[in-house]
């Protein structure tokens, strides 16, 4: 017997009671579905058994670790349908390209057709396995023997991200005779998987499932065509350099490649960022260039190239962050937990804004003001503006699509970017990388270098960043007239010499541990390498340092 402590309460249960077990004597006090379980500061998989006196908390549904769970559960079902239905026999491989909203972008490469039929057939034959309860079962193969089960249900992807593999096993899920690798937790059997639905979108489909907030409910996908159309962009310019997924990134760092490949990413950007300037020179009227996006997309470093670019059209840029027009640290709106809202529209003076960029937009002379960060106070230090023929400004910020934030402008006065770090990078074909997680380490060693920030104050704040981007970002950014992608194929590996002392510095004893722990097995997957090469005017040296700019 073994002596359980689940809140306040002490329970005696059986060695080798699954943690499934103990779940479900609990699981009436929760709202939500329990996904996974926390035995002494570790999660813990629920098939997994009770060995030993300990405390246990349930994560659910709910929380990131659970909701997790549930994409990567569900998409392993999703993989097992299409392996069983006779039309897609002749798929060649199917890549977790990436997320649109709650849906998952899956490109299916091969002689089929891709139909509403063939996506409602997926969905049924994934509703049957579901109802079978099928378990789902771990077992770790040493690292040659998981490789050719790799190879021979052709997942060559793994085979190459192995290759680089450190430990001497790997741990392998199998469902029903079908065998594939996921990084991170799982759910133990097939019926946890109750909200899904499969649909044709593009040249591919879509797995929509539920978002975290909200794990009982299935929102309607919808479609993004600004954003879709980016990413499939960055997947051309990843098949252009042949770098698809982290093992073929590790392959060209081993081949001595990186150089040319650092090369040939920073050239397709500065194209783009070349085809941006050249569209705001050919529409009449634009004096103000409206630059948002969520946190750590490289933004500040992306405006000082762009007026780079406009320049070579004449044009006579004059770079503003959105910032300096914070509100005194006094007048800024809080948090219910009393911390400042700084993500929020009343954070800025909304109206001294619209005052100063109409009387420049009427030739009037503007002093503009500079936001002080030390003292929380907007300051006036002589920067004096007045728009000539030729001239435009660059604004950017959080708030730079929301036309809240720019009502007295007239809309031909203004174009409009929304730019992300939209990694499209895949560990291998079925693990997707998140684009939070590239941002979310980019900030990390940015506010390390720059502010002396702790990985642990990272973290602690980022669940309110991801909230006020939600809120105030997302929602526009189809409302952009272009879009840039700031993210680039080798930059994870360029940052992982930087974040992984960081993550290091998180004791296990700390909340933060969780993630932190989650990061750096992450970063375990790249080959680490030197910054040395990169150009500085590189929107990796934002954060990683050494920029030509002043960022």
């Amino acid at each position: 017997m073994a002596t359980v402590t689940i809140g306040n309460e002490k329970k005696e249960f059986e060695t080798g009671t699954t943690y499934e077990e103990i779940a479900k004597q609990y699981q009436p006090e929760y709202d939500d579905m329990i996904a996974l379980a926390i035995v002494d500061g570790k999660i813990q998989e629920l098939y997994k058994s009770l060995e030993r006196d300990c405390e246990i908390q349930f994560l659910t549904y709910c929380d990131d670790a659970g909701h997790k769970a549930y994409v990567r559960t569900a998409t392993l079902l999703f993989m097992k349908a299409v392996s069983e239905i006779e039309e897609l026999r002749e798929i060649k491989k199917i890549k977790v390209d990436f997320a649109i909203g709650c849906g998952y972008y899956m490109d299916v490469q091969g002689d089929v057709t891709i139909d509403k039929a063939i996506a409602e057939k997926i969905e049924e034959n994934m509703r049957r396995i579901v109802e079978k309860k099928l378990e789902i079962k771990k077992r770790a193969y040493p690292t040659a023997e998981a490789v050719r089960i790799f190879a021979s249900q052709g997942m060559e992807a793994k085979v190459k991200l192995f290759k680089y593999r450190k430990g001497s096993t790997i741990n392998v899920y199998e469902l029903d005779g079908y065998y594939d690798y996921y990084y991170g937790y799982m759910l133990p059997r097939t019926d946890y998987i109750k909200y899904f639905e499969v649909l044709p979108y593009e040249n591919g489909l879509i797995l929509n499932l539920p978002e975290k907030h909200r794990p009982k409910e299935l929102q309607k996908f919808v479609p993004r065509t600004k954003l879709f159309k980016t990413l499939k962009q960055a997947d051309e310019w990843g098949e252009k350099l042949g770098v698809d997924t982290v093992g073929d990134l590790n392959n060209e760092i081993c081949k001595g490649n990186l150089n040319d490949l650092v090369l040939v990413q920073e050239a397709l950007q500065e194209r783009r960022i070349g085809e941006i300037a050249r569209e705001i020179s050919e529409r009449s009227g634009v004096k103000f260039v409206m630059i948002a996006g969520p946190s750590s997309s490289g933004k500040t470093t992306f405006s000082h190239r762009l007026a780079v670019q406009l320049r070579t059209y004449g044009i006579i840029p004059h770079t503003i962050a959105l910032d300096d027009y914070f509100v005194n640290r006094e007048d800024t709106p809080r948090l219910p937990n009393g911390d400042y809202n700084f993500e929020c529209l009343e954070a800025l003076d909304v109206e001294q804004f619209n005052k100063d960029m109409s009387a420049l937009l009427e030739g009037k002379e503007v002093e503009l003001p500079t936001f002080n960060f030390k003292t929380g106070q907007r300051e006036y230090r002589g920067n004096v503006k007045k728009l000539g023929p030729d001239d435009i400004l660059v604004l950017e910020g959080i708030h730079g699509l929301n036309d809240k934030m720019s009502y007295a402008l007239p809309v031909e006065s203004k174009y409009k970017i929304y730019i992300s770090a939209l990694t499209t990078l895949n560990i291998d074909d079925h693990n997707r990388i998140p684009t939070t997680d590239g941002r979310l380490l980019r900030r990390m060693v940015r506010d390390a270098r720059t502010r002396g920030s702790s990985a642990k104050r990272t973290i602690q704040m980022w669940g309110s960043v991801r909230r006020g981007e939600e809120e105030n970002i997302f929602p526009f950014q189809e409302g952009a007239d272009a879009f840039f992608n700031s993210a680039s194929i080798y930059e994870l590996a360029a940052l992982k010499q930087y974040a992984e002392p960081l993550l290091y510095e998180i004791s296990e004893d700390e909340p933060e541990y969780y993630e932190a722990k989650r990061l750096l097995k992450f970063l375990e997957y790249f080959l680490g390498v030197s910054t040395e090469a990169l150009p500085n005017n590189s929107i990796v040296r934002e954060f990683v340092g050494g920029s030509c700019f002043p960022v």
